[in-house]
């Protein structure tokens, strides 16, 4: 890409912030041009640690700035459909954490807000700009395990301090919002379909979110999913897809695996004596190819974004939500 680099401002400094510009430093593609926090300090410590050119002491000033183009949202997730619909208003693109939003009305509003303002609006998941999401969906649509069946999709991660933003309920926490966001796409993305009917269990925290919910997707096209997304486990994330030929597993990991390289499995068969193949992909930090697939839609066009699209981002946001109605009220939601 012959461009000037995408020049991105930082709304906030959360630790996912930090873990983006560390990431992104070495791309030719993008650069870190503006961070804007709640106060002046906070943002200049930020821009100090990293080397930005501009620290805000607002969230709106980072917004005014002209030299920004383009904002990385890694606010709490109630905050993710306020401040990228007034990114996108002031005419900024806009590069939004997992969950996108709350669900399908807020997402939906979002994307209507990029459209008016003519500027883009993604949903962040790095796994999906990883290679080995690539491979696993180039062989689904080769029919290497035949007809999708059955998908599972697992993640867990221990969080139990009820300071932590993922345990308020007030800022949209939860395992299902969290991790589980990541196992939906998955789903999503690899079923190739929206959910037509959800159901779910759910077991809650003291401050009100679910700490653990398992899920059961169906759809239209026949696919049966499995989901489910904890605080309460020890780590472990999984994706399993099951065909009427063979199977592939994969971690589905935004980043290479510590040790590496990151691998996946395909057996290629329906019998329990089916070879099983395990390929090394060659990988690098999710955040970084994120984020330069980000910059080549923004100066060349939306083909070249590699996750999730409009669509697929909308059916995740209602997922969550008829999930999460689901565990609360005992029954089934259709979509």
């Amino acid at each position: 890409m012959s461009h000037q680099p995408l020049r991105i401002g930082i709304l906030g400094a959360a630790d996912i912030a930090r873990a983006f510009v560390k990431a992104v430093a070495p791309s030719k593609l993008v650069t870190i041009a503006a961070v804007g926090s709640r106060t002046l300090d906070k943002a200049q410590a930020f821009a100090r640690e990293f080397d930005i050119p501009r620290a805000h002491a607002s969230y709106d000033a980072l917004l005014a700035d002209p030299d920004v183009e383009a904002i990385y949202n890694p606010l709490p997730n109630s905050l993710h459909a306020p401040w990228s619909i007034k990114a996108a208003e002031a005419g900024k693109h806009v590069l939004c954490e997992k969950p996108l939003a709350v669900d399908e009305v807020e997402a939906k509003a979002m994307f209507d807000a990029a459209r008016r303002n003519r500027v883009h609006l993604v949903e962040a998941y790095p796994y999906l700009a990883q290679r080995m999401t690539g491979e696993v969906r180039r062989l689904l649509a080769e029919g290497a395990i035949g007809k999708v069946k059955l998908i599972r999709a697992s993640f867990g991660i221990p969080f139990s301090d009820p300071n932590n933003i993922r345990l308020k309920a007030d800022l949209a926490g939860g395992a299902v919002m969290d991790a589980g966001s990541y196992a939906i796409s998955f789903v999503r993305v690899m079923a190739g379909a929206r959910p037509t009917r959800v159901s779910a269990t759910a077991q809650y925290t003291a401050t009100g979110v679910d700490e653990t919910l398992l899920g059961t997707l169906e759809f239209a096209n026949g696919v049966v999913a499995h989901v489910s997304a904890s605080f309460a486990t020890g780590y472990h994330r999984h994706g399993q897809i099951i065909g009427d030929k063979g199977s592939i597993e994969t971690m589905f990991l935004n980043h290479p695996p510590i040790g590496g390289p990151a691998q996946f499995q395909i057996r290629r068969g329906p019998a329990a004596v089916s070879p099983i193949e395990t390929r090394a992909v060659p990988e690098g930090n999710g955040f970084f190819h994120e984020a330069e697939s980000f910059a080549r839609m923004v100066r060349e066009g939306a083909q070249h974004w590699t996750g999730a699209t409009e669509g697929e981002s909308c059916d995740i946001a209602a997922t969550i939500a008829a999930l999460l109605k689901s565990a609360k009220t005992g029954g089934s939601v259709t979509l």
